[in-house]
């Protein structure tokens, strides 16, 4: 009871303080400690996180397998990225890449976006619409019919107001400018929504199709020839076999051409009435919260990833692991 009463006072005590000089000197003394030890205490975060859902420690030197490289990548990234993955990161500015490697058609088409929730156009938005932040991953709200606008400029102000590096300590998403973003929701003929495929790509080759549900609960994988494989990065989801896309090859051309030049991309498409849209690139999916299973695939994965790719990227610059 005594700590409960404690917390309290102290939340109240905050509370009183806050709009004053001292409660912005605390804010600044506080953002400024944490700026400052971001590099040392995500590197020690993902080191744990490795170890903590592998059961042993991460081969720094010379990693082998997926998630190792995996989470290598993390681990070099928070020492500091290459903006190159900060801008194909950034749901709004890969539009414009995207849009130049594969072409605009296939992009969903984007309603609004910007930076003050309190302006977003509600009354010329139509009655389905699907908005989401630029700068985090699986944050997306889906308005079918009505909805409490209040509501939804609260939630897209906490977006806002958020950092999402510090989530899973993914530094390509620590410089994104947040913006709301509000596009096209996509449905299939039924009216439910469609199917979300992860091509994971090693150096323009997409090896593995994922698909999974708008909910989550399913989740298989197939091969290029879409042969349902005994792999799984999850426990808890079901996996089943499901009708092969014809347009697949042109979703593998698709992904083939956005992944050029990156040892490990996962490139996310929709697939609805025939169309492919993109949907985003992701460069650690899960933030490494995953374990391959079987084991082997962990291994067969690692080898198709060339890390030494790692240096290659547009803006140049080694990688500070491998030197």
């Amino acid at each position: 009871m005594k700590h409960s009463t404690a917390q309290t006072w102290t939340t109240n005590f905050q509370d009183q303080l806050r709009g004053t000089w001292v409660h912005r000197l605390y804010n600044d003394v506080r953002k400024a400690k944490r700026s400052l030890l971001r590099r040392s205490e995500g590197e020690a975060i993902l080191l744990e996180r490795y170890h903590r859902v592998h059961g042993k420690p991460l081969n720094v030197i010379a990693p082998k397998t997926f998630t190792e490289k995996l989470f290598w990548r993390m681990i070099s990234w928070n020492r500091g990225v290459n903006p190159l993955f900060t801008q194909l990161s950034d749901k709004y500015a890969a539009r414009t890449h995207v849009a130049g490697t594969i072409g605009d058609e296939y992009l969903i088409t984007l309603l609004w976006h910007g930076e003050h929730p309190q302006t977003i156009p509600f009354n010329r938005l139509p009655a389905r619409y699907v908005m989401k932040p630029s700068h985090t991953s699986q944050q997306v709200i889906v308005v079918r019919g009505h909805a409490t606008r209040a509501d939804l400029i609260s939630r897209a102000s906490d977006w806002l107001d958020s950092n999402y590096y510090w989530n899973a300590r993914e530094y390509q998403y620590y410089r994104i400018k947040p913006r709301v973003m509000i596009e096209e929701c996509l449905e299939n003929p039924d009216g439910s929504l469609p199917l979300d495929y992860k091509l994971w790509c090693f150096n323009g080759v997409p090896e593995l199709i994922q698909v999974i549900t708008h909910t989550r609960d399913m989740s298989s994988f197939f091969d290029r020839t879409w042969t349902l494989l005994d792999l799984s990065n999850k426990e808890g989801r079901s996996q089943r076999p499901m009708t092969k896309p014809e347009n697949l090859e042109e979703m593998i051309a698709i992904a083939s051409k956005l992944s050029v030049g990156f040892g490990f991309v996962r490139v996310d498409l929709y697939n609805v009435n025939g169309r492919i849209y993109f949907g985003e690139l992701t460069f650690t999916p899960t933030a490494g919260n995953m374990k391959l299973q079987p084991d082997s695939w962990d291994a067969a994965l690692g080898g198709k990833w060339d890390l030494s790719l790692e240096d290659r990227a547009p803006s140049g610059g080694a990688c500070p692991l491998l030197n």
